[in-house]
C-alpha cells in the first residue's frame, strides 16, 4: 500500500496540528452540550431575564410536560393553541413559552376538565411529543425596564418616537400627531391585521392622547386610563361590554371627548412574544428561537377564515 511521506522536520508540527484538532473537536463537542439546557434550566434563564424573581403567586409556571426534558428548539407565542402546538412539533422545537393560558383560564385550573375531551387531547398531544409549556405572563409585563408586551406594539405600529408623560405608568400613554378616531382605527387595523377590531364613539373626534394598554386589564385600569389627563382614546385587547364599553358610551352621550378601540386580545400582545422570540435569539445564541402566531379565534361574515389558518 502506498503511503503519503512524511517531510523531514515536518512531524512535530503534524503531530501538533493533529493535536490542536482533537482539542478543538472536544471543545466544539462540549459547547454543543452546553447550548442544551433542560426546559427547567432554559425556564430559569428567561424569567431572569425579565425579573430578578418572580412575583409573589404568580401565574408563570409549568402547565405541561417534564422539565428535566433536553431543549431541542424554543417557540414564543401569545397561546399555545392547538395549530400551535403542532407548529412546534413541525419545526422541532420543544420548549414553548406561552403568555396566556393552556387550558382556558388564568391560573390554568383543570379540576373541572379533568373529564373532558378537548382538554384531554390536548394534555396528551404535549406529552406524546414530550413538549414542555411554561407561561410568562407576569415577568414579561413587569420588567422595571419598562413592559416588553407594550414596548412589542408599539415597535409594530412605529410609534417608539413619540413622546410619553412622565411617571411610573407613563409608557401607557402616549401622544401621536393629530388624527381622527376612524383614520386611527384604520391605520391600527391595517398596521396589525386586526379581524374584528370594534370602535366606539365618535368618527370624527380628533385625537392626539392615547392610552395604550394591551390585553385585558379590567374595568377599573381601563376606566382610570380613559380619565388620565387629555386622553381622547383607550386602546385594548378586550373589554366586558356591560362595563368599560357601556362606561364610553355614557361619556359619549354626556358630550365627553371619549372613544374605546377594542383590538382583540391576541392582536393587542402577540407583537409583545414575537419580541420576546427576537430577546431569547441573545440569550440561547446556540438553540433555534421560533415565533409561531397564534392567530385571531374570531372572523367577521364578511371575511370568513377557516380554522387553524394563522
Amino acid at each position: 500500500m502506498k503511503t503519503s511521506p512524511i517531510v523531514p522536520g515536518t512531524q512535530p508540527r503534524f503531530v501538533a496540528l493533529f493535536a490542536a484538532m482533537v482539542l478543538l473537536s472536544g471543545c466544539a463537542a462540549a459547547q454543543t452540550n452546553a447550548a442544551a439546557p433542560t426546559a427547567g434550566e432554559a425556564w430559569s434563564r428567561i424569567q431572569k431575564r425579565y425579573l430578578p424573581a418572580a412575583p409573589p403567586d404568580t401565574v408563570d409556571t409549568l402547565k405541561a410536560g417534564d422539565p428535566a426534558t433536553p431543549v431541542t428548539g424554543i417557540v414564543t407565542t401569545f397561546l399555545d393553541t392547538m395549530a400551535v402546538l403542532k407548529e412546534a412539533v413541525r419545526l422541532g422545537d420543544n420548549l414553548v413559552i406561552s403568555h396566556e393560558p393552556t387550558f382556558y383560564n388564568h391560573r390554568d385550573e383543570t379540576k373541572s376538565l379533568a373529564d373532558d375531551p378537548v382538554y384531554k387531547e390536548k394534555l396528551a398531544y404535549i406529552e406524546q411529543h414530550h413538549l414542555v409549556v411554561y407561561r410568562l405572563h407576569d415577568e414579561i409585563h413587569a420588567d422595571p425596564s419598562g413592559d416588553h408586551i407594550l414596548k412589542g406594539v408599539y415597535e409594530a405600529l412605529g410609534w417608539t418616537a413619540y413622546p410619553h408623560p412622565s411617571g411610573p405608568m407613563g409608557e401607557y400613554f402616549v401622544t401621536i400627531p393629530q388624527t381622527t378616531l376612524g383614520r386611527l382605527a384604520l391605520t391600527l387595523k391595517d398596521t396589525l391585521h386586526a379581524q374584528t377590531m370594534r370602535v366606539e364613539g365618535d368618527p370624527d373626534l380628533l385625537v392626539t392622547h392615547v392610552a395604550l394598554i394591551p390585553g385585558a386589564a379590567g374595568r377599573e385600569e381601563q376606566i382610570r386610563a380613559l380619565n388620565a389627563p387629555g386622553v381622547e382614546v383607550l386602546i385594548a385587547g378586550e373589554a366586558s361590554e356591560w362595563e368599560t364599553v357601556e362606561y364610553v358610551r355614557d361619556a359619549v352621550t354626556q358630550g365627553r371627548k371619549k372613544a374605546l378601540i377594542l383590538l382583540g386580545h391576541e392582536v393587542s400582545e402577540e407583537p409583545g412574544m414575537e419580541r420576546a422570540a427576537k430577546e431569547l435569539r441573545l440569550l440561547f445564541p446556540g438553540i433555534r428561537v421560533d415565533h409561531v402566531l397564534a392567530g385571531q379565534p374570531l372572523w367577521s361574515p364578511e371575511h370568513p377564515v377557516k380554522p387553524g389558518k394563522f
